[in-house]
Parts: C-alpha cells; structure tokens; sequence
C-alpha cells in the first residue's frame, strides 16, 4: 500500500533516478546523437554518485554552492538587518 498521504514527499523517480534526469531522456529522442547520448549517460552517471553519497539534486546544488562561495557568509548591510522593537513601552 504505497499510496498513503504520507508517502507525497518522497521523490518522483524515472527508471530508478531522479525524474529531473528524465529531460535529458526526452532531448535525446529530439535530437538523438552521440553527443546527446554520451551528455544522459554523463547525467544519469552524476544523478546515480549522488544518490550513492545520500544526496538529493537540490541537496548537491546546495552543497556545490557551498563549495563556490564558501563557509563565510557576508553580513547584512546595516539598512538590511532587522530592527528591535520595543513592544512593551506602550
């Protein structure tokens, strides 16, 4: 009985990957070549490592914009932050 509520959050998948690999499936039937073949076969082998190391492909983009930018995260402009609001004044 797969088809309970709770089961909504699991990923869509397409023969076993993620179902974001499947559009590559479909621009290989529109424009079937080499390189479109070898570029799914390189896709899907990248969707199968990071489904071997546990991570889903918004969880990868995350950890690969990490990866660019690094661990220091800039601080707020001094007009951006949040401002204290005193409620108790009143």
């Amino acid at each position: 009985m797969s088809w309970h509520w709770r089961n909504t959050m699991k990923p869509v998948r397409f023969f076993h990957f993620d179902a974001r690999a499947g559009l590559f499936v479909v621009l290989l039937l529109v424009h079937f070549r080499l390189w479109t073949f070898m570029l799914l076969v390189t896709i899907f082998t990248i969707f199968w490592i990071l489904e071997r190391k546990g991570l889903s492909f918004s969880a990868a983009l995350r950890a690969a914009r990490l990866w660019l930018v690094g661990k220091h995260r800039p601080a707020w402009l001094w007009t951006r932050r949040r401002k204290l609001i005193d409620t108790g004044s009143r």
